[in-house]
């Protein structure tokens, strides 16, 4: 087959800044490829497809019911969406709109733009608590009380946005929601790696949790993971499905129990994230990869590859920092001053190089090998010797 990219005329770049959405994500094994095109060769019913995902997705994460998404941020729409609506066929027609409760608490410290996958199910996100913390003024996190203080009739849930820094204060927030009796919504889009933490926040307590499919775990690049609780992942998929159907031919996914419903629903806010079935049936080869996967022996590769390429900026300021220590995998830090000077140099060069900027404020690019392939390594050097 003809190289893709050399036909539409687009440059291929070397990816040593992550599993960035903006450069396509994972590179996906050949058997997730071999999969999704073995999936394509096939008429099924996606209810049906999702239900047998489902399972899958319970066993991975120790949820109550899963589905498969078009990302993490459609996870999060579609979350809203199920927190809002329930089983509500009304509310479901009506969403974004609807002159009924929708407000969503959220952190402070968490309101980033990534908060507009919440607000785009037609939810008011009500911000609380203080950014003490974040902003270096004071040493305290989220506290019950503060979230005890905005709760109203008009509340469905909380969301929050965990990290290794927001973490602490997750159990708080379980214990407030759980008393409440509102879901607690977590984006965990980029927390894996430690493949831990598929079972971590579901484990804590959490209603429903959201992970990207393509970055880390290797799926398809639009395809993503919502999993919690039973009833609102019924909600989540009853709104992101294709219900053009006679309600009297019309056969329910297994996760949904008919009886709850006052009708059929039409489509809903979710039908733009519908996922086809080469995605979810990827995201679940991908998925079964990631749990079965030596993550030790896998890191231990990275850090031999990373130090050979430390040795050869031998003259710059360039530190290993190893998996231990970010919670993912290895990475290279290097000083450079200027940061942002560099990494466009790099990225104008022939190929293209990226680095991650996530440090450039404090003068450091870094080199995330997650996606960075074997091939790439010597030309990466290269490109580095002669920006740097």
């Amino acid at each position: 087959m003809s190289d893709p990219y050399a036909v539409l005329g687009v440059r291929r770049r070397i990816n040593a800044a992550g599993a960035l959405t903006r450069l396509g994500g994972a590179v996906m094994a050949p058997e997730v490829i071999a999969a999704m095109a073995a999936a394509s060769r096939a008429s099924v019913d996606i209810g049906e497809l999702q239900d047998a995902a489902s399972a899958r997705i319970a066993e991975a994460t120790g949820a109550e019911a899963g589905l498969v998404t078009t990302g993490a941020a459609a996870a999060l729409t579609l979350a809203a969406a199920a927190s809002i609506a329930r089983w509500d066929v009304a509310k479901m027609a009506a969403l974004p709109h609807g002159d009924f409760p929708r407000d969503i608490l959220i952190p402070r410290t968490h309101r980033t733009g990534y908060a507009h996958a919440l607000a785009a199910s037609g939810a008011r996100l009500i911000d609380i608590g203080h950014n003490d913390r974040g902003t270096g003024a004071g040493v305290r996190g989220l506290e019950a009380w503060e979230i005890e203080a905005a709760l109203s009739p008009s509340v469905v849930a909380m969301a929050f946005s965990v990290n290794a820094t927001s973490l602490a204060d997750l159990p708080t927030a379980v214990a407030a929601c759980r008393a409440a009796g509102i879901p607690l919504i977590v984006d965990a889009a980029a927390q894996l790696p430690p493949k831990e933490n598929l079972r971590r926040f579901v484990a804590m307590g959490v209603d429903l949790v959201a992970f990207s499919g393509g970055k880390a775990l290797g799926g398809p690049q639009a395809s993503g993971i919502l999993a919690g609780r039973r009833d609102l992942v019924a909600s989540a998929l009853l709104q992101q499905l294709d219900m053009d159907v006679a309600p009297e031919t019309w056969s329910p996914p297994k996760l949904v129990d008919r009886a709850n419903l006052r009708g059929v629903p039409h489509h809903g806010i979710g039908r733009g994230f519908k996922a086809g079935k080469e995605e979810i049936v990827g995201l679940l080869t991908a998925l079964e990869r990631f749990v079965t996967a030596d993550d030790a022996a896998d890191n231990a590769r990275l850090e031999t590859r990373l130090k050979a390429i430390a040795a050869e900026l031998n003259g710059h300021a360039v530190t290993l920092v190893p998996a231990s220590v970010t919670g993912r995998v290895p990475v290279l830090e290097i000083a450079v001053p200027e940061a942002l000077v560099v990494s466009a140099r790099l990225q104008r060069g022939d190929p293209p190089v990226h680095l991650s900027e996530r440090h450039a404020a404090r003068g450091v690019l870094t080199l995330d090998p997650q996606v960075l392939l074997p091939e790439h390594d010597a030309p990466l050097v290269a490109a580095l010797r002669a920006a740097l």
